[in-house]
């Protein structure tokens, strides 16, 4: 019998907005999706703002540094 081993990532590829969610795509290929309402920071961020971003590490987190915000991708998946 075989079985199928999934190797999960907690290591993010893109970071992707709309006007109520911020999307993170991982390396995986799984997305989630995040209301912007759980970040006041990013919620009352302006676009131009909101796409300034760098990951942290190889893709362990996300820093905005015009908005001093840093968020880990492996606590959003807890």
């Amino acid at each position: 019998m075989n079985t199928l081993t999934i190797n999960k990532s907690r290591n993010a590829v893109n970071v992707k907005f709309t006007s109520t969610k911020m999307t993170i795509l991982l390396e995986d290929g799984r997305e989630v999706s995040i209301p912007l309402e759980w970040f006041p920071k990013l919620r009352k961020a302006t676009v131009e703002q909101l796409k300034d971003w760098r990951f942290i590490g190889a893709g362990e987190g996300i820093r905005w540094e015009q908005l001093d915000e840093d968020i880990s991708v492996e606590k959003l998946l807890d």
